[in-house]
């Protein structure tokens, strides 16, 4: 095994997908050196998430990624935006992440919803994939008497290595209970839901610095540099945003995995919400994050239950089969935030093919109108992106073009978002690093 005077430094990010959890490591030069991917360990019961299992699997995920030819200089999480655990004194968690996408979320906000404060300066419009419906669950639990604070999941591994409780500000953007224009947080929704204001972490800029990185597991493998630094990351959307931001200031990411999400930087400051989009903290900037998130992957999974209608869809998606008539019609109702369920219209036609491409069409103009509604905030123009595995389904692509009308351009590195907080972790430590190297990987290492 190298010693740490033997081995290069790398900065690291991290992506807590709801499906994968990703670890890239990116050279001073910009280059993708090293990367690592796991399944996301869920409770194959409910899905919850075990916060502690996921810090476990991230620092298995560095020391492989490092080997015996890297050490870390800086690393940055990036993640699920909604949920999270509350942990005791000592930083463990008191009980399982409850999932943005669990359809008990549903069934508690309609319970609170009736009683719920109205809020301004939110950014976002209150649904049940929102972290105070996590609170309120979590609230509930037998042990949260125990409580010390509230922890991200996605910020859970970072604030475990620096020894400090806190949330990046783009993760208190999510929670629907986080004023962003006094940067505060409105205790009458926290404490409906949550109990106490005093559970709160500190909120934390995207990109700023926490602390010194200390891990025993990541130490004693010898893959942390001495000066290894704890970069706040944030909501996983923002951060790839941010990446290919720095690729083509003004540009719009639209990432497809388990959501789709159309994110761009806007340099307009306090931006109010406007239609389906949410309104973050602009990242290492004053302006702000745009955000429109759509179901995807939930929808098409419902849809391909029917064998027949899986096999029209992964033809359609492919470009070995055309979509039919049916690609224009409004007979698929894609399902909602918090676990609203997808349906036909009663009218739906019974032929697999003609299903399979009312559901693409449907999903299309959904990612269609989350593009021009983002777009509409920018400056004209703005050209998009796509990413995401979505984005190599040569079917799938054609159809959105025809939807929005528009060219798209491909980026062809498969962990954007990784490489997005890798890049946050690098500027952090004063590392310039080309963001159009780092995000020009194909699969593989560059």
């Amino acid at each position: 095994m190298g010693g740490p005077s033997e081995r290069t430094e790398v900065a690291c990010g991290i992506d807590i997908g709801s499906t994968n959890l990703k670890v890239v490591a990116l050279d001073r030069t910009g280059r993708v050196v090293a990367r690592a991917r796991q399944t996301t360990p869920r409770d194959p019961s409910d899905l919850s998430i075990d916060a502690q299992g996921i810090l476990d699997a991230i620092e298995d995920m560095i020391i492989e990624a490092c080997g015996t030819e890297y050490i870390v200089a800086a690393v940055a999480s990036a993640g699920v935006g909604e949920d999270g655990v509350l942990v005791d004194k000592n930083r463990r968690p008191l009980g399982r992440a409850l999932a943005w996408f669990d359809p008990r979320r549903t069934r508690l906000f309609e319970g609170l919803e009736p009683r719920l404060p109205s809020a301004e300066g939110i950014g976002v419009n209150t649904n049940p994939s929102h972290t105070l419906i996590g609170w309120l669950w979590s609230s509930r639990q037998d042990n949260s008497g125990s409580a010390a604070s509230w922890a991200a999941v996605t910020d859970f591994a970072s604030c475990c290595w620096s020894r400090k409780s806190f949330i990046s500000d783009t993760l208190a953007a999510r929670t629907a209970a986080w004023d962003m224009r006094t940067r505060t947080w409105l205790t009458d929704r926290v404490e409906m839901t949550l109990g106490s204001s005093d559970l709160l972490p500190e909120v934390v800029r995207t990109g700023e610095p926490v602390g010194s990185l200390r891990s025993p597991r990541l130490s004693g493998a010898g893959v942390l540099a001495p000066h290894a630094t704890v970069v706040a990351g944030g909501h996983d959307h923002p951060i790839g945003g941010w990446g290919v931001d720095q690729l083509q200031p003004g540009a719009i990411l639209d990432s497809m995995g388990t959501a789709e999400v159309v994110v761009a930087q806007s340099p307009t400051s306090h931006v109010p919400r406007f239609g389906n989009c949410d309104v973050a903290p602009g990242i290492l900037s004053q302006g702000s994050t745009l955000l429109n998130v759509t179901e995807l992957a939930r929808n098409v999974h419902w849809a391909s239950q029917d064998p027949a209608v899986a096999a029209a869809l992964q033809a359609i998606f492919d470009g070995s089969q055309e979509p039919d008539e049916y690609v224009h019609s409004e007979s698929f109702i894609p399902g909602g935030p918090g676990g609203m369920r997808p349906r036909y219209a009663h009218d739906a036609p019974a032929a697999p093919g003609s299903r399979a491409s009312a559901v693409a069409g449907a999903l299309a103009r959904a990612g269609g109108a989350a593009i021009q509604s983002v777009a509409s905030r920018m400056p004209p123009g703005a050209p998009v992106y796509v990413a995401g595995g979505w984005a190599r389904s040569r079917g799938w692509i054609e159809i959105k073009k025809a939807v929005i009308r528009t060219d798209v351009h491909i980026i062809p590195e498969p962990e954007v978002t990784a490489v997005g907080a890798a890049l946050l972790a690098a500027h952090a430590i004063n590392w310039d690093i080309p963001a159009g190297k780092a995000l020009s990987s194909p699969a593989g290492i560059a």
